[in-house]
């Protein structure tokens, strides 16, 4: 009878320390780890497109084209 007994003891341990059977300490894990994931993809994202942002490539323009033309 105690080797039983003791035998739920530690099988209560494990469980109660193990991820899978404690639903509440799983979920916030899961929760931040969530939260973790998508803040760093958004910063990823955005320190991205400050690094490579557009920029305006030197397009040679015909001098009569332009808003104030200038003719030879």
């Amino acid at each position: 009878m105690s080797q039983q007994h003791e035998y739920h003891q530690e099988l209560k341990k494990v469980q109660d320390s193990d991820f899978t059977h404690n639903w509440v300490s799983s979920s916030g894990f899961l929760f931040y780890l969530q939260i973790f994931c998508i803040l760093a993809f958004v910063l990823g994202g955005c320190y991205m497109l400050y690094t490579k942002r557009f920029e305006k490539p030197a397009v040679p323009v015909q001098e009569s084209t332009l808003y104030t033309p200038q003719y030879k």
